[in-house]
């Protein structure tokens, strides 16, 4: 089983990150980190990178639901939502399954936030 789940769009990559960000919001994420990893390779680097952003999304009543099971889960949050041109200039977005970033954590009241969880990040990604 794969730990994300991605959508190739078509849709120039400023518009998808504006688009992914505002769909995470419908569906209760915000986006509490975003990561230009294009510029960071530049600035740190000098090296030149296709576009790629990393948005931290959190949904606060899953995540208060996670902490209070299993409160180092914070460990493994926010959830990265993954916007990148890839190698044919394409826009693909991809969001990790939490059910599977979490398996590795022993404790059986995470699998039913991290099913809930990937569900809603799973649609986000479908419905764009």
């Amino acid at each position: 089983m794969s730990y994300y789940f991605k959508k190739t769009v078509e849709i120039p990559f400023d518009q998808a990150v504006a688009q992914v960000t505002e769909r995470l919001k419908e569906y209760g994420f915000g986006v509490l980190t975003e990561i230009d990893v294009r510029a960071t390779l530049k600035k740190k680097l000098d090296v030149d990178f296709p576009n790629y952003q990393i948005l931290g999304a959190c949904n606060p009543p899953f995540a208060y639901r996670a902490l209070l099971a299993e409160p180092e889960i914070g460990l493994l949050m926010p959830c990265n939502v993954v916007v990148r041109e890839n190698a044919e200039g394409k826009v693909e977005v991809s969001a990790v399954d939490p059910l599977q970033s979490m398996s590795s954590v022993d404790n059986p009241n995470l699998a039913d936030v991290a099913a809930e969880v990937r569900d809603k990040l799973r649609e986000v990604i479908e419905t764009l």
